[in-house]
């Protein structure tokens, strides 16, 4: 949408009924015409595109966890990728785009002069364009985000994910892997005592076979469905250590996304004019706005009955 957008801009400069915003419309139009800015949306575009199905599972309220181990060891794969192999080639990409679009491309071995500095300020600098554009910025950006998901997922917390994953159901327990198990109940010290792990080693030996041979537990294909069908066949008491341990793995991603989903909606529902709110009424309108999908469904004079019946009140019909 890079020239409908351009053409936008240009038209705003020329129409008087916007006179007043002119020079900053101006300023925009000038920012959007530089290779600074083209290089910054093209380099957002990749890093976003190469994270965003990683991101999408993550935030999904029922998790696919084989599938969130292999979106993240994708997304570290092709960010180290695009970091030792990916330079040239973007930057032809964001030349190319430039040229397209008669936005002028800076030599790489010239100085770099930042939007709205004077020569004089690069050449005191005395920065290429190829060192700032290719070290501090793609180089720069690329590294905090092979950071950040080393952070958010190391070693400790991918060997989680990889016991957790032990547990899906699918082709018949094809993925179970009782070491694994063992290894993830290590976690859980507070939920799981030594005594425990000792019990859940011997529902282990018995656990899969019984799974395998029933065929109530044939065909499913997430832990959900397995967590169900266990209380069902009631199971969930006969291996109630095991069972435990799904209801942890159940809980844990859930929670990880929720925690993520109330910061996002309180920099939404948290503004300058309810900063004096307290946490009572904050917490209303969290939880209103996190669930809106289930109050959407709530019918209005169902809320104004149950509001209504809280203490007797007057009326409408008492008003006239």
């Amino acid at each position: 949408m890079f020239s409908t957008i351009h053409d936008v801009l240009a038209d705003l400069g020329d129409d008087t009924s916007y006179k007043d915003d002119w020079i900053r419309i101006h300023y925009v139009l000038v920012a959007f015409e530089t290779f600074e800015f083209v290089f910054f949306a093209h380099l957002m575009v990749v890093i976003l595109g190469y994270t965003n199905k990683l991101s999408e599972c993550l935030q999904r309220r029922e998790q696919d966890i084989l599938n969130a181990i292999s979106l993240v060891n994708g997304a570290k794969d092709l960010i180290q990728q695009l970091r030792s192999n990916g330079w040239v080639q973007f930057l032809e990409r964001v030349t190319l785009f430039c040229e397209k679009h008669g936005v002028e491309v800076p030599s790489m071995d010239g100085n770099y002069v930042p939007y709205g500095k004077s020569a004089r300020y690069a050449r005191a600098r005395n920065q290429t364009n190829d060192d700032h554009f290719g070290r501090e910025v793609y180089i720069g950006v690329i590294d905090q985000i092979s950071q950040e998901l080393d952070n958010r997922f190391d070693e400790v917390n991918m060997e989680l994910l990889s016991c957790m994953s032990v547990f899906n159901p699918s082709d018949s327990f094809a993925s179970f892997d009782a070491q694994k198990i063992r290894r993830l109940a290590e976690f859980y010290p507070n939920d799981i005592s030594g005594t425990d792990l000792l019990k859940l080693e011997l529902q282990l030996d018995n656990y899969t076979d019984a799974m395998r041979q029933d065929d109530n537990f044939k065909g499913l294909h997430n832990l959900v469905d397995l967590s169900v069908k266990l209380v069902e066949t009631k199971r969930h008491t006969v291996y109630d250590m095991v069972y435990l341990l799904l209801k942890l793995v159940l809980v844990l991603p859930v929670v990880t996304a929720s925690i993520e989903r109330v910061f996002s909606a309180m920099t939404l529902v948290k503004t300058k004019l309810r900063n004096k709110m307290g946490d009572s009424l904050l917490d209303d309108c969290l939880v209103t706005y996190i669930e809106r999908d289930i109050f959407f469904e709530v019918n209005e004079d169902d809320i104004i009955d149950t509001f209504m019946s809280l203490r007797k009140r007057r009326s409408d019909k008492s008003y006239k």
